[in-house]
């Protein structure tokens, strides 16, 4: 999942077909190796997890340096014994936000929006950021009275409703008496995420719009039969976590050394030998590939709310959400210098263009023309 669907349809036939999941061409170099592998009544608790202040100074790249709160979210019902994973800066003010809520595609994190995060900060310091890790990347879902046994369901709907989940989680543990105005965002899988989220109107009128980075249905749907030969081709074990975010910039899977250090340690789990392997699975999500995307650009069209889709190039756009983009139904924006993460290869501009889209849709904000006005008054 990590190294998500890097979609190629209608490409210029002299460019590098590039693959699937990680989003390297053909004519990108990486070191061969072997296959991967890696409510009903229910109780809510959180802990925020900071650096004891006996421990090492956090480095620069931890989690810290760009998020305020690392929420751990707990509920429990019949059927499953949930524990999210959340990063969370607070929005100034919960009333007026925003929150950008943020869904990190397969097999990243929710690091994968680090750098994004403090980029809006800077440019909109009023603002909150809330990144999501779904089940088995970060947040973990078991089977009752099992603390071991994980339950295999990364279905659409069971990720959309453990999104959901953790936006409710978070809002009651803050004690914010309503969801801020919120923003959201969604990567690769991520984007099919969200996309159901604002198609079932899951956030009501808390949601102003959502954005969709760098995955459309046709493309991510054709992308599906490359990828368990990328699965199989990028590196089991890292001797080092400089290893690992030296083979993301090498192979450009990542296409900044900042966001590279910031998400890459969290993709991995240190072994007892001291060495680094994938911290998810991404074959045992295999049933599901197909389900991800099916029908997603018609949920696109039809979600509630202001709508984006940021792509690193055109040849990624299908038919059916061409024509809604010359029909106005959403905004294109057209990334080239970026690769498939898009927010980790150019934060600062996404960043900059998800502040702008939010500003443009402010409800809060909106002023009724003169004419407008005298009517409603005189109703």
């Amino acid at each position: 999942m990590s190294d998500l669907f890097r979609q190629s349809v209608d490409a210029v036939p002299a460019r590098p077909k590039p693959n699937p999941i990680s989003g390297i061409s053909e004519a990108d170099e990486h070191p061969p190796s072997d296959s991967s592998s890696s409510s009903a009544d229910s109780t809510a608790s959180v802990n925020t997890v900071r650096p004891s202040s006996r421990e090492q100074p956090a480095s620069d790249s931890h989690w810290t340096s760009y998020f305020v709160q690392e929420l751990f979210l707990e509920k429990d019902d019949e059927k499953q014994s949930a524990r999210y994973h959340v990063y969370l800066t607070p929005p100034s003010d919960p009333k007026k936000g925003p929150l950008f809520i943020c869904h990190h595609g397969a097999g990243a994190s929710g690091l994968s929006f680090a750098v994004f995060a403090q980029q809006i900060r800077r440019k909109l310091p009023e603002a909150g950021i809330l990144s999501l890790e779904a089940r088995a990347h970060g947040s973990r879902v078991t089977k009752p009275g099992s603390e071991e046994e994980e339950i295999l369901d990364f279905s659409i709907g069971t990720l959309s409703t453990d999104a959901l989940a953790m936006i409710n989680l978070t809002k009651e543990k803050m004690i914010w008496p309503s969801l801020p105005p919120s923003v959201l965002i969604g990567h690769s899988l991520g984007g099919a995420i969200v996309t159901d989220l604002a198609a079932s109107f899951a956030l009501g009128p808390s949601l102003i719009g959502f954005c969709v980075l760098d995955v459309v249905e046709g493309s991510a749907l054709e992308a599906l039969s490359h990828m368990k030969t990328y699965l199989s081709s990028r590196p089991i074990i890292f001797n080092s976590l400089n290893e690992a975010i030296a083979w993301h910039t090498r192979s450009r899977t990542i296409r900044s050394q900042e966001s590279a250090h910031a998400s890459v340690p969290s993709l991995l789990t240190q072994t007892p030998s001291g060495k680094y392997i994938w911290r998810t699975d991404l074959s045992a999500t295999t049933p599901w590939w197909e389900s991800w995307f099916t029908g997603m650009s018609q949920k696109f069209l039809k979600g509630r709310g202001a709508k984006m889709l940021m792509l690193a190039g055109t040849d990624r756009l299908d038919r059916e959400l061409m024509i809604g983009q010359m029909q106005g139904k959403f905004q294109l924006v057209v990334l080239p210098e970026a690769g498939h993460f898009i927010q980790e290869d150019v934060p600062e501009k996404t960043a900059e263009l998800l502040v702008e889209f939010f500003r443009r849709n402010d409800r809060s904000t909106l002023v009724l023309p003169p004419k407008v006005m005298l009517s409603a008054i005189r109703k």
